[in-house]
């Protein structure tokens, strides 16, 4: 099989929340990883700079956006964990994966996100002089990010 030498594109995607297609979602932001350095050095050593070493690997929150419509699940999933409801980890936590698609929508790249819960929602701007769509984001914090394809 041939390999594409183009890139990407990257408004062809898809949400999959709990093995569930999730649809609608304009814009998914704040993918990243990132490895804390340990600086060690022992005072015998014969060069005067410390060893660097890997450390715990942090991940950014992950923000799903999109058009309001008269669902109000991701609102009922962010206060169900506010409230108690939710308390349990199994009952707070969900894998999600977003999937990047080539121009004939076929999956090319996946990235899951391990356990993830979201700790932050955002109900739209309101302005009465305004012809635009109102738009709520969730943000998910997670423990893993893992990509495949």
């Amino acid at each position: 099989m041939a390999i594409n030498t183009y890139p990407l594109k990257k408004y062809n995607y898809r949400v999959q929340i709990d093995n569930i297609d999730v649809a609608g979602f304009s814009e998914v932001s704040g993918f990243d990883a990132s490895v804390d350095v340990i600086e060690y050095r022992e005072g015998t050593e014969a060069i005067n700079s410390p060893r660097k070493m890997p450390g715990l690997t942090k991940y950014g929150n992950v923000t799903l956006r999109w058009g309001m419509t008269e669902s109000v699940s991701f609102y009922e999933w962010v206060a169900g964990i506010s409230n108690g409801e939710r308390a349990a980890a199994s009952e707070r936590v969900q894998d999600i994966v977003i999937y990047l698609q080539d121009d004939r929508h076929d999956d090319t790249a996946n990235w899951t996100l391990v356990n993830a819960w979201p700790c932050k929602y955002t109900a739209p701007d309101f302005n009465s002089s305004s012809s635009e769509v109102a738009f709520e984001s969730v943000e998910l914090a997670f423990e893993e990010m893992r990509r495949t394809q």
